[in-house]
């Protein structure tokens, strides 16, 4: 008979106890989970009030130079955020000591930032591109500051041994000007391209950002992220350019023009492509990426030598002599002279009781002579048989006093008169014919920039095709992931091979014949074919021209090259041009001239990197205009 206290064998004793101790360890086990493991994320769930939209900045786009060597790229950085609705005035002030910023510069951000939404985001001005240091502070005390936020900010890097300011450009925050243009485009705080590159190709460039929602609690500060980020939207990049700069070129063209004021622009005739576009003085790129001084900007605005304004295709000069080629192709094709045509120098050129000199003598001369020793008489002459609408027909057939429409953001038209403009300006009777003769020699009215004059001696270099100036030679799609090739305008000038021929010729006699005016530009194993020009500047010394193009055969590589109050243009500007073409085609770097610092860059050839010209049709610029 089995007792009330008996509850069977032992065996059944200790199965029941194991049972009772095994369901207990679970039921530990799982609390111990929950309330250690997973008890930060129900706390924090349990801590969120509100879901907030934080934007995700976009990478942009990358730009190579034509050797594939990547130009500008983008680096990592931080930048502080705050929401106007949570922040508190003890948090912005403890953020102001953070950042080392008076209380009121980051009060006035945030005060601005509520007008627009309280509710929303804002990047305030001192808190971008902040240390590492900075960034732990801010997380140490992030307690402490409700309504702030740190969020991953790219900014541009550099990576050639030069600066390309006006060529590239910079970026910077929208303003409020641009915010109204722009509509919904861009939202308060984020970046657009200003000049150069970064501004006329925004639109490809910029990237689309993204967005991550986050759950915060009831101090606005982040507690978890939303959904697993399985809400988030992740920003897209930009599209990649691929330029037909060449880096090294464009490091060698500032070095050249460094300590002056000036411009070098250098294209290939074949097609159009800005191998180098150089402005002096300039400015470091790599100061305005990221945060930027106010000191630095004032620094740039109150430097006498302009270093901001674009001097390779803003001014307007006048273009001296280097303009006589146009002359000489306009009386050719009109039939006002022929190849053999001589017209006589004695030293000067005379019209009533005004005169002109020249710089010598030449007696009766053709017109490749007269290009060879740039004979002011001869020119002066043409011009006077051209007259102002037959000087202002050609010179709007190579597009002269119009826009190149080349894809750099900033451009002059520069000026040719006419007979209506002159009667406009000085009224009816109020200016001589004598007016006309000074045209012939680039002199007077006639203002032109160093890109209108690149794009000019390309035309002459390849047989008489304007091409449009593009730096930009291809577009990555990051979104299709392909290229695709740009397309450009040209226009034939329907200029007889015979004129064309007689241009080129003296063109050749300029540079390698006893009596040019650029024998100095003489290099061994190249033929170079150019022009000299001296323009008188009203306002102090000569402007120093030059133009030249390479090799004489087949040239794929043309040169303009300006120096503001120089002198003359075979002492200062076809030095500069030389060199560049010595370089370019031959790796030759030029003696004294310091090397380049930048590693993992090569000097190739021209015939190692050149490409053929683009299809016809793929995809148009954003600089191409329609007809």
């Amino acid at each position: 008979m089995i007792g009330d206290d008996h509850f069977g064998s032992v065996a059944r004793q200790r199965i029941l106890r194991y049972a009772v101790l095994a369901i207990a360890g679970v039921f530990v086990v799982r609390l111990g989970y929950l309330q250690i493991i997973q008890g930060g994320d129900y706390r924090l769930k349990e801590e969120a009030q509100a879901i907030k939209q934080i934007k995700v900045e976009p990478f942009r786009g990358v730009m190579f130079d034509r050797h594939g060597t990547p130009m500008v790229q983008n680096v990592g950085g931080f930048s502080v955020i705050v929401t106007p609705y949570d922040v508190t005035d003890e948090s912005l002030k403890r953020l102001a000591r953070i950042l080392g910023v008076s209380d009121s510069s980051v009060k006035a951000d945030v005060a601005k930032a509520a007008r627009l939404n309280r509710f929303s985001p804002y990047k305030i001005k001192d808190g971008r591109d902040i240390a590492i240091d900075v960034l732990a502070m801010i997380e140490e005390q992030r307690e402490w500051l409700p309504g702030v936020d740190v969020i991953t900010d790219p900014k541009r890097f550099y990576n050639f041994d030069g600066n390309g300011a006006h060529l590239l450009g910079y970026t910077r925050e929208v303003n409020d000007r641009e915010l109204k243009r722009l509509g919904d485009m861009y939202d308060p705080g984020d970046i657009t391209g200003k000049i150069g590159l970064e501004n006329s190709y925004e639109t490809y460039i910029r990237g689309q950002k993204g967005f991550e929602f986050v759950a915060v609690n009831n101090r606005g500060q982040r507690v978890a992220s939303f959904n697993n980020g399985r809400s988030d939207i992740p920003a897209k990049e930009g599209f990649d350019l691929y330029l037909g700069i060449d880096a090294n070129l464009q490091s060698l063209a500032e070095r050249l023009l460094h300590g002056k004021r000036g411009a070098v622009v250098a294209l290939d005739p074949r097609n159009g492509e800005i191998l180098a576009f150089a402005s002096m003085p300039d400015f470091d790129l790599r100061e305005l990426t990221g945060r930027t001084t106010r000191g630095y900007y004032n620094k740039l605005f109150a430097d006498p030598e302009k270093p901001l304004f674009n001097r390779a295709s803003m001014p307007n000069y006048p273009p001296g002599s280097i303009w006589k080629m146009l002359v000489a192709i306009a009386c050719l094709e009109e039939g006002l002279i022929t190849p053999q045509t001589r017209i006589s120098c004695s030293g000067a050129y005379y019209y009533g009781n005004r005169s002109m000199a020249c710089h010598g003598a030449h007696g009766p001369i053709t017109v490749d002579h007269a290009i060879q020793v740039s004979c002011n008489v001869f020119f002066a002459t043409c011009g006077m048989k051209l007259g102002p609408d037959l000087m202002k027909k050609w010179a709007d057939k190579f597009q002269f006093g119009h826009k190149t429409r080349a894809d750099i953001s900033e451009e002059a038209v520069g000026l040719v008169p006419s007979t209506a403009f002159m009667d406009r300006r000085w009224g009816k009777g109020g200016w001589s014919k004598y007016a006309a003769a000074n045209w012939g020699i680039g002199q007077g009215e006639i203002l032109v920039t160093p890109l209108q004059m690149a794009r000019y001696a390309g035309a002459l270099a390849n047989g008489g095709t304007l091409f449009q100036p593009h730096a930009v030679r291809s577009i990555y799609n990051a979104v299709l992931g392909r290229k695709t090739m740009v397309g450009y305008d040209s226009v034939d000038l329907r200029i007889s091979p015979a004129t064309m021929a007689v241009v080129q010729r003296g063109m050749y006699k300029v540079v390698n014949e006893p009596g040019g005016t650029a024998g100095n530009v003489k290099l061994p194993g190249t033929v170079v074919c150019g022009k000299t020009g001296t323009a008188e500047n009203p306002h102090g010394k000569d402007h120093s021209w030059f133009v030249a193009y390479a090799p004489m055969d087949n040239p794929t590589i043309v040169i303009c090259s300006m120096v503001e109050n120089a002198g003359f243009g075979s002492t200062v500007a076809a030095p500069i041009a030389r060199d560049l073409i010595n370089f370019y085609l031959n790796d030759v770097w030029p003696e004294g001239v310091p090397p380049l610092k930048t590693s993992g860059t090569q000097m190739r050839s021209a015939d190692s990197v050149v490409a053929p010209p683009p299809p016809r049709e793929t995809i148009r610029g954003p600089f191409v205009v329609a007809r």
